[in-house]
């Protein structure tokens, strides 16, 4: 079974995620946009992630695969000291990080993965 969830980013053509069996195949999130500060983006992208992941009732523990773009490498250090607050006891997902341009100029960060709910 195939369910599609609703876009979190205002656009009909990208689901916030779909659930395929087992997975959940989570699509671009980002947020706080408001201030050019990683840190703070990166709390926002994480809380976005916790709110599509309970909208089927799966959490950020469920992680197994979460890719991490940032705009600009310098702020590699700062983004993945972030992971500490939202995942326990080393519970990390694997991660690949790249760095890309935005659509918007004020977005400095952007995450999407997998997750897997037996």
């Amino acid at each position: 079974m195939i369910k599609r969830m609703q876009s979190n980013c205002g656009d009909e053509t990208c689901p916030s995620c779909i659930v395929a069996g087992d997975y959940i195949f989570i699509a671009h999130h980002g947020g706080g946009q408001d201030k050019l500060d990683i840190e703070h983006q990166m709390e926002a992208t994480f809380d976005s992630l916790k709110k599509t992941l309970a909208s089927v009732e799966a959490t950020l523990g469920d992680m197994v695969q979460l890719n991490l773009y940032l705009k600009d490498i310098n702020d590699f250090r700062r983004a993945r000291d972030v992971f500490y607050k939202y995942f326990n006891d080393g519970d990390f997902p694997v991660r690949m990080t790249t760095t890309t341009a935005f659509v918007s100029p004020n977005c400095l960060c952007m995450m999407d993965g997998i997750a897997y709910k037996k």
